[in-house]
């Protein structure tokens, strides 16, 4: 067994069936969140991941790709719309009404309406040395960190072939939430069975200390970003649920916000036996889970296409993925059994397929993972550009070349 301390393999041509790498040229479009006219219709289910988007990605389709980008939109509008400003009153809010926010962060036209905003809560809290003299900001325990918008434009409707719910959540903002970031080692899901079948040494369940711990926490003024969640689709499914229009629900987010996303997606097909079809759309986002895990997302049916930046070291974190999932070789002490392995808290698994962006090699972690530099790098792919073919072709000639080029002008420090 190879052990893949921090990262997962790497390379350009990668022979996983669940991975393709996407070799584009340089281009600085970024997406303007003006209303696709690209009709999916019919096929919504193949573009929500039904058959795990085969022959869509490569070459990667059209509209596949107009989709990703409209997710996207999504995605930045989270951190649009979240106040930055430590000296605001209003920090860690949402800074637009919620029956106006998509028009003020820029997408007007989408045919969406917010329902409900949503915040979350850090179970971490500051060393009590470091309490007396920090700012009251420096110690904000719950704050605004997404929303969810149900699509109520009948034309929109028609064109995506179902009504979409969707939830989208921003990255990490505040000082509690980068702690919860470092809490990198696995926990239980509570109350999860293990199938008799994959025997007593088989791992159970796991996820990330820190995400989870965001995801379940609340406060006396605010109850849980998973309870908030689950009220809302309740609701919306009591709404539409069993007539007129099929119903989606897909979720996006970028970095910490990709990782609720994936919890989220879990928690709504644990919580509702009615759920309808859940996708996740993701960019940047960390590991979340161990394989067991993964095991039980692709049994509730949820659907995970993760973008990635090859070189964004966000992707390739928390942990180490163990590839064989049976045993690892020691030339020293022999065979490791996987089971124990997973008992040191750090074993996760890549979840999802993957959709790899190749991006030029640089120190600054920061353009890696920026969420427009994702978009910028997806809005740059067409059919007319095979990715197998382009990768073999470039890697062949001009290895180097075979990256694309960042703008810098399009780097926005804050949404990381």
């Amino acid at each position: 067994m190879r052990l893949a301390l921090g990262v997962s393999r790497s390379s350009s041509l990668v022979t996983d069936p669940r991975r393709y790498t996407i070799v584009a040229s340089t281009s600085t479009a970024i997406p303007s969140g003006r209303p696709t006219t690209v009709t999916i219709g019919k096929r919504w289910r193949e573009y929500q991941g039904a058959n795990n988007w085969d022959g869509l990605l490569d070459p990667l389709d059209d509209a596949l790709r107009s989709e990703i980008l409209r997710y996207g939109e999504f995605a930045r509008v989270a951190y649009t719309c979240f106040d930055f400003d430590h000296s605001s009153p209003t920090y860690g809010a949402c800074r637009f009404p919620k029956r106006s926010l998509l028009r003020h962060a820029g997408i007007p036209d989408t045919g969406y309406c917010v329902t409900r905003n949503l915040t979350a809560t850090s179970g971490a809290r500051l060393p009590r040395w470091a309490e007396p003299g920090a700012p009251a900001w420096f110690s904000r325990c719950t704050s605004w960190i997404g929303y969810v918008a149900e699509c109520q434009d009948e034309d929109e409707i028609e064109r995506l072939g179902r009504r979409d719910i969707v939830i989208s959540f921003r990255g990490t903002a505040t000082c509690l939430e980068w702690l919860e970031n470092l809490r990198a080692t696995l926990t239980h899901l509570p109350s999860v069975a293990v199938p008799a079948a994959l025997g007593s040494d088989a791992a159970e369940p796991m996820v990330e200390r820190g995400f989870w711990s965001l995801f379940t926490s609340s406060s006396s003024t605010s109850c849980s970003l998973r309870d908030q969640i689950r009220q809302e689709i309740r609701r919306l499914i009591v709404k539409y649920g069993g007539r007129g229009n099929p119903l989606s629900i897909t979720v996006t987010g970028h970095s910490l916000g990709a990782a609720l996303a994936v919890l989220t997606a879990h928690d709504i097909t644990t919580a509702f036996q009615d759920a309808p079809m859940v996708t996740v759309v993701s960019f940047g986002g960390p590991r979340v889970g161990n394989a067991s895990f993964r095991r039980r997302l692709e049994e509730s049916g949820i659907k995970v296409l993760r973008i990635v930046n090859t070189q964004d070291v966000i992707t390739k974190v928390p942990g180490f993925v163990v590839e064989d999932q049976s045993v690892a070789e020691d030339k020293e002490n022999g065979s490791i059994p996987s089971w124990l392995l997973s008992k040191t808290g750090w074993v996760y698994a890549d979840i999802g397929r993957e959709l790899r962006l190749p991006g030029q090699p640089t120190a600054n972690v920061v353009a890696c993972h920026d969420l427009s530099v994702y978009l910028n790098l997806v809005n740059q792919l067409s059919a007319n550009c095979p990715l197998r073919s382009l990768a073999m072709r470039a890697a062949a000639s001009q290895p180097k070349a075979a990256i694309t080029s960042i703008d810098p002008m399009h780097i926005n420090p804050k949404a990381t």
